[in-house]
């Protein structure tokens, strides 16, 4: 007869099985769904839902936890162990939520999400507010449901960064904008790159072979994965062997498709590395969302924005787009790294990026405080954004319509960019301690990067928390040394 430890193995292959199909109709719903269909499959993603949920949350499961907890095996085996403080704390969260709230919540995101991109085009909040009221009731609802210490958005940020609390955020990201804003102050005096050297037509299907070949030689495996078109770059890593990615095309300008797949690939590469060999155990999923971030963001900025990046694809961007012949790598390398206050996070520069999503942090601090309603966000954000960007914002698209995750109703996400940056840095400088790293980091041969990434980060899954794999893999505790550091060298010449 099996052991209680086995049984949860196999419900978790079972509930990964359902779940990676859900998947699939997520990502549908972002690159093929007809608008018609929408109605319908806020039905089945509730149905979904509320079968995941019901089926983890029975009685039987529960007594399988205590079951395996009380048995001596997690005591030595820490893939064991790993798994049954996922499944308990999961579980813990799971059955303080009805199951009908579970699909209204979930029916609801799917509506909003539409919503939102009809909103986004006619740059009109008023069309998304009354979804995005209903998504914040639903996680009000949820979060005190699970329970909080300190501050409701504790119980939010919890989904998405285990140990991570808004007390924790404050202080974290407070002392990176006290770091950081020097260097935005001297970066973006700097005199500004000429971006008429890239003016020109880029047409989308010369985009997408360039992306591909750029995709593909840092890792990312086509035989498992694929490049879409969505209103917002996204990855999902829905199977073992079905690793997508989203980005978007404007054709006059090559650089934001490009880097939209560089930081998805990021993500991509995290998806494909891990153990297959533990899908559907909870050790086998990626650590923590500000882990996955750290994987994007090393991808995107520390590789993408490297000037050996330029060397080697400066070529081929020109075999691509012969405009751009007579152009250098030094030419590039000083247009991907001009700091400048621009209103959209997804092209922000590295050095005012974490200052969008401080203010996104903030907002949804002070609309889950009560401080801030929904029908006032785009006057605030508005007055938030000028405040710390010196530039007024003219529409809804370019403020707080421009990212999706409101409209998914992932509340406590946006936080995990941040410690994303902060992650990337400390494992970047950590990489390039190996020499053979740092050599052929510097001949733009990424292959020892992304070894290094798959056995100190990918393979480990689940085993540790967030904070001891960074940790552990960068030989020191993170704080905002390694970023500040990495930026000071990239935009001032500092060392």
């Amino acid at each position: 007869m099996s052991t209680a430890y086995e049984r949860l193995v196999a419900l978790g292959r079972e509930l990964r099985l359902v779940g990676d199909a859900a998947s699939l109709l997520g990502w549908d719903q972002e690159v093929l769904l007809p608008k018609r269909g929408v109605a319908y499959r806020a039905e089945q993603m509730s149905w979904f839902s509320g079968y995941l949920h019901e089926r983890f949350t029975a009685a039987e499961v529960g007594e399988w936890i205590a079951e395996a907890e009380a048995a001596s095996r997690s005591a030595t085996d820490p893939v064991a162990a790993a798994n049954l403080r996922v499944w308990r704390h999961a579980y813990d969260r799971a059955t303080r939520l009805p199951k009908p709230l579970v699909q209204e919540f979930a029916e609801a995101r799917v509506l909003a999400k539409s919503a939102w991109a009809e909103a986004r085009e006619k740059s009109d909040f008023a069309r998304f507010a009354p979804h995005l009221e209903k998504l914040v009731a639903l996680s009000r609802e949820r979060a005190e449901r699970w329970g909080y210490e300190d501050h409701l958005y504790d119980a939010l940020i919890d989904g998405f960064e285990r140990g991570a609390t808004a007390r924790g955020l404050v202080a974290t990201l407070g002392s990176l904008r006290e770091s950081l804003v020097p260097v935005v102050e001297a970066a973006t005096a700097r005199e500004p790159f000429d971006r008429s050297k890239l003016a020109g037509h880029y047409p989308i299907e010369r985009q997408q072979a360039f992306n591909r070949e750029v995709a593909e030689s840092i890792g990312f495996d086509f035989k498992a994965g694929r490049i879409d078109t969505a209103v917002h770059p996204f990855c999902s890593g829905m199977a073992p062997y079905d690793t997508r990615l989203t980005t978007r095309y404007d054709e006059g300008d090559f650089l934001s498709s490009l880097f939209g797949v560089l930081h998805e690939t990021g993500h991509g590469l995290y998806e494909q590395g891990l153990p297959k060999d533990w899908r559907g155990q909870p050790v086998g999923s990626a650590s923590s969302l500000g882990v996955h971030e750290s994987q994007s963001r090393l991808w995107e900025n520390h590789v993408g924005r490297s000037r050996g990046f330029w060397e080697k694809w400066l070529p081929r961007a020109i075999h691509h787009f012969p405009h751009l012949a007579g152009l250098t790598p030094d030419d590039l390398h000083a247009a991907v790294n001009q700091a400048e206050r621009s209103h959209i996070r997804v092209e922000a520069d590295e050095v005012t990026y974490d200052l969008h999503i401080l203010l996104r942090f903030e907002m949804e601090m002070a609309i889950f405080s009560g401080e801030l309603a929904v029908a006032d966000i785009p006057g605030e954000w508005n007055r938030r954004f000028e405040s710390y960007f010196g530039r007024p914002v003219r529409n809804d698209a370019e403020g707080c319509l421009q990212d999706i995750h409101w409209s998914m109703g992932i509340f406590g996400y946006f936080p995990t960019y941040s410690l994303g940056n902060l992650n990337a840095a400390h494992l970047a400088r950590a990489a390039k301690r190996d020499v053979a790293v740092a050599a052929a980091f510097e001949n733009a041969d990424y292959g020892p990067l992304l070894d290094w990434m798959r056995k100190h980060i990918h393979e480990a899954g689940s085993l540790y928390l967030p904070d001891e794999l960074v940790a552990r893999a960068a030989g020191e505790p993170v704080t905002s040394d390694a970023l500040v550091e990495h930026l000071r060298e990239r935009y001032l010449g500092a060392h």
